[in-house]
């Protein structure tokens, strides 16, 4: 899986962002070698995504990570998830997403690089990103949003997105790690519910 100079790219964003192939189970929509390595068609496309939806059910993966476009589109299309125009596509990589009980990280295929050099260093961070989805926020214990969320007067999207996902993208933990003030009824992408605070603060 991801072999020769894709895999090699792979690799090294892997080890850059800390996770290691052993750490993830991997997979691919296609199941078999393409000729050429061409795109696939969508009746290969159709008929092999419904093993992969059958690995999906059997691992049943917290995070799925879809590579690139096709793959991408593919668990988009199946979660319901609106798929943008072609043209606008690459603004879905390194967005953490909440279906009602998987939440969807798409990044650009190992691939890409190769072809367009001046995408590897935004391809670097968001790689290096999927090391936040593996843990907790170190301060959700003592977090006002962990007691709001308890209490019912929070969604448990921000939970789910920030709290237990990308935690490194929340403001409250950016202010917390440099010693900023901040109420406790802001909330992880920085605004503010004055909700919060009526209810008791």
């Amino acid at each position: 899986m991801f072999i020769g100079p894709s895999g090699k790219v792979l690799d090294e964003l892997l080890e850059a962002s800390g996770v290691k192939r052993e750490e993830i189970y991997m997979t691919n929509l296609i199941k078999c070698m393409l000729p050429k390595y061409r795109r696939p068609k969508q009746d290969e496309i159709d008929i092999c995504g419904e093993y992969l939806l059958k690995e999906i059910e059997i691992v049943d993966p917290d995070i799925l990570i879809p590579l690139g476009y096709y793959a991408t589109r593919y668990i988009f299309e199946r979660y319901a998830i609106p798929v943008p125009p072609k043209p606008e596509f690459r603004e879905v990589y390194g967005k953490l997403i909440l279906t009602d009980d998987r939440k969807i990280f798409p990044l650009r295929h190992p691939v890409a690089p190769l072809y367009q050099p001046s995408v590897k260093e935004e391809m670097l961070k968001n790689y290096c990103r999927m090391r936040f989805l593996l843990t907790d926020c170190k301060w959700y214990p003592v977090c006002p949003m962990k007691r709001f969320y308890e209490e019912g007067r929070l969604d448990r999207r921000w939970i789910e997105l920030y709290c237990k996902g990308d935690w490194g993208n929340c403001v409250r933990y950016q202010m917390e790690e440099k010693g900023e003030p901040h109420p406790d009824w802001m909330l992880p992408d920085g605004s503010v519910d004055e909700r919060l605070r009526e209810g008791g603060l």
